[in-house]
């Protein structure tokens, strides 16, 4: 791709003519879509390289809105991720590309294959700035140790120099190498007019090194009581120590999403009409090619096998983890992986039209979002700052008469020990970690903000069909004639039953299939009534059976069954011959086997469930029953769902929608947080906050745990950041927060909330939870 290649191949900044490429409409489709009611406004997803902090991520937003055509823009410091939405009849995107770059950071695609290669390479370069700052500062302290603990006479003036000579040479590297990314951040916020957290620290560095450079040659000036080589090397290890373990933490948040992105291959086998395979670029395909995929090769489109027999890897898209076996007639889906055999497989959907980009998508828009907390620790992270920057000139200003050295040691204590990182990772570093291990459980979030609403919910409502129950359903009782054993009513009906594809007719055919030593039969001049029944001449498969002969299938006005015929309530279907009423199947909605164990589960967390359906009053209190559900409701259309939620809400629950299917999409719209199962329709999606890409519950009481637990943690980051902003502050302007102090300090407290948030990274369990455990 030109996209790709160009983020490879050019050099840091893009020159304009390598921006002009992504000019081409024909490459927007690989980093950007079109909305479905305006084809000239796209949305792009790119990835900003050169951010460290909230208010990188402001300068951005504000150099992205400028741009005439930009419509909108969100970036986020800690996922490194911005959406932009912008309109081809105004901008094209190398102009808004360009605007980043004159800010003095860089866009890339968010598909570039080569991201991860500059991401590895980024990383060497922090640990080898780590590395000479530690080595350094281990020979500084070594010079700088008699100093400390010499006594009056003990070291003569000339060894006194020679100790401080021999650190300024060793801090040399450290100040050209080790602290660049902090000078270079710096000096763009300057030529700019702007402010970053780079820059108190950059100026904390440099007035450390003037100061001791001037205490090293002129050891009778005001600065030549004492050098702080040591101070400086030491807070410089301290921050690189802290910043490469934050890249690192980073990396395996970023890295998730892109093994994602860049599941599919650059390149597919394709028949062509002469029989033969070419290799040509994903890009290419079209609905109705047919490929060949290898093993170990992953799916480039939906489809269905064609030709041949595998295991696939669906790990990421489903959350199931456990290889699936796909036969001819199976679907696979983009983005999976072949394990096992060679298959062919005809396309169905390609490009955007596939399941994996919706996933994608959903991805990239929850990487970018945030919660409103994190939106106000952004809005205070620039005045914050300049406030850092004010306390560290009084704090000066108020030392200096005493000692002016001094007095500039206890600025940059305060410039660096106050370096809002702590706050500004807070809230993000949780909701990211808490999204990536819902998403590797199978369920994805769509808005970070949804987190802290779910954090907050107290009542639950489920639809029923398609969301409790599946699609399908079950026999649960046989009634038959006397003289006919149950084996025979089943095998009979089933003859009948293959020839519909009616649910009652599939319900039928599958508990026959499960049966074991049943008689197998036969059925002639079928003919099927939609919506009542099948009818045609049934035998066993040697000849005319016993009980052989015509017979009807279905309804009991269809199977001309009396009105004085004792049947049974609920779902039946009915089996009659000529000499009348035969057998009776009493069916029930197959309901998902988690759904006890996820409404327990829920209950015992404080959470109210509530059913509500659009089906039949009485099949609704029946699933409601078996789930252990006491409020249920049936008979609704959606303006009635919709309804009684805002009842709920009225009343000041905090509510949850889990639905399924078209009908729910107000119900879902209207909730404060709403779920869809990754096999509702596109409306039922759109209108959702987190879609369930697998087929279990199970996904919501973990979800509804993992909110709170995410909660719990980002107002420990946050207490944690102020507590220590509020009792370091004081002790540096105090004087008593020596600088190499401040910026262990400053390190060890952006470590402690990127650490404390990883605690959300792990997959959660996917098994149903047992109250008891909750």
């Amino acid at each position: 791709m030109i996209a790709a290649t160009l983020a490879s191949t050019a050099p840091m900044p893009h020159p304009v003519a390598a921006l002009a490429l992504l000019d081409d409409p024909q490459e927007w489709s690989s980093f950007s879509h079109a909305d479905r009611h305006d084809p000239a406004q796209w949305e792009s997803s790119v990835v900003i390289e050169g951010m460290h902090c909230a208010a990188c991520s402001l300068t951005v937003e504000d150099a992205l809105r400028q741009v005439p055509g930009v419509l909108s823009a969100q970036v986020s410091a800690a996922s490194q991720r911005a959406r932009v939405v912008w309109s081809s009849a105004v901008v094209q995107p190398s102009r808004w590309m360009q605007a980043v770059q004159q800010a003095g950071y860089r866009a890339v695609p968010a598909n570039d294959v080569f991201a991860s290669e500059r991401r590895r390479k980024a990383a060497r370069q922090a640990l080898w700035r780590w590395l000479v700052a530690g080595l350094c500062m281990m020979q500084v302290m070594m010079y700088a140790w008699p100093a400390y603990v010499a006594q009056p006479g003990d070291l003569t003036g000339e060894m006194e120099q020679l100790l401080r000579w021999a650190s300024w040479v060793l801090t040399l590297p450290v100040i050209l190498f080790s602290c660049g990314p902090f000078f270079k951040s710096a000096l763009r916020d300057v030529a700019q007019l702007r402010i970053s957290m780079d820059l108190p620290v950059a100026l904390g560095m440099v007035i450390t090194f003037v100061v001791s450079t001037a205490g090293t040659f002129d050891p009778q000036g005001i600065f030549g009581r004492e050098v702080y080589f040591d101070s400086l090397t030491m807070f410089v290890f301290f921050l690189l120590t802290g910043r490469w373990l934050e890249l690192r933490l980073r990396d395996r948040t970023a890295g998730a999403l892109e093994a994602l992105m860049n599941r599919l291959p650059d390149s597919v086998e394709r028949r062509t009409a002469q029989g033969d395979f070419e290799r040509v670029a994903v890009r290419r395909l079209q609905a109705g090619d047919l490929v060949r995929v290898q093993p170990g090769e992953a799916f480039a489109a939906d489809g269905v096998v064609e030709q041949g027999s595998t295991l696939v890897d669906e790990a990421l898209l489903s959350g199931e983890s456990h290889p699936l076996p796909r036969a001819v007639g199976a679907a696979v889906v983009a983005g999976s992986h072949n394990l096992l055999a060679t298959v062919l497989v005809r396309l169905t959907q390609v490009g955007a039209a596939t399941r994996f980009a919706q996933i994608v998508a959903l991805m990239e828009s929850a990487s970018t979002t945030k919660p409103r907390s994190a939106l106000l620790a952004d809005r205070l992270a620039k005045p914050f700052l300049l406030a850092v920057l004010a306390s560290a000139a009084l704090a000066c200003a108020w030392w200096w008469p005493q000692n002016p050295g001094h007095a500039l040691m206890v600025a940059v204590a305060v410039l660096v020990v106050t370096c809002p990182c702590a706050l500004s990772l807070a809230t993000p570093a949780a909701m990211l970690a808490a999204a990536g291990s819902l998403a590797r459980a199978g369920l994805l979030v769509r808005n970070l903000p949804s987190l802290e609403a779910l954090a907050a919910v107290d009542t639950v409502v489920f639809d029923k069909t398609g969301t409790l129950t599946r699609d399908a359903m079950a026999l649960q009782a046989v009634q038959a004639r006397a003289g006919v054993s149950r084996s025979d009513a089943l095998a009979m009906a089933a003859a009948l039953a293959q020839h519909s594809l009616h649910p009652a007719s599939k319900a039928l055919v599958r508990a026959a299939s499960q049966e074991e030593g049943l008689v197998a039969w036969a059925c002639t001049a079928v003919q099927e009534s939609a919506g009542q029944g099948v009818a045609g001449q049934v035998q066993s498969a040697g000849g005319a059976g016993l009980l052989g002969g015509a017979m009807r299938l279905g309804s009991a006005r269809f199977c001309q069954l009396a009105a004085n015929d004792e049947l049974p309530d609920g779902l039946c279907v009915h089996l009659a011959d000529a000499q009348g009423w035969l057998a009776t199947f009493v069916l029930q909605e197959d309901m998902r086997p988690e759904v006890p164990a996820v409404v327990a589960a829920l209950q015992a967390q404080g959470v109210q469930v509530h059913l509500l359906s659009g089906d039949r009053p009485e099949a609704v209190l029946q699933v409601a029953a078996q789930a252990g559900i006491s409020q249920a409701l049936g008979g609704c259309s959606p303006a009635d769902k919709l309804a009684y939620l805002q009842r709920l809400q009225a009343q000041g629950h905090t509510v949850a929608m889990v639905g399924d299917g078209l009908n729910d999409g107000p119900v879902l719209a209207g909730a404060h947080v709403s779920f869809a199962f990754g096999q509702a329709v596109p409306l039922a999606q759109a209108q959702s906050d987190l879609v369930v890409l697998g087929g279990s519950l199970d996904a919501v009481v973990l979800a509804v745990q993992l909110a709170r637990k995410t909660q719990r943690i980002v107002r420990q980051n946050l207490w944690w950041a102020l507590a220590y902003n509020a009792a370091c502050v004081p002790l540096a302007v105090a004087g008593y927060l020596p600088a190499w102090l401040a910026g262990l300090g400053m390190a060890c407290s952006s470590l402690l909330v990127v650490l404390n948030a990883l605690r959300l990274a792990r997959t959660p369990r996917t098994a149903p939870l047992q109250p008891s455990e909750v």
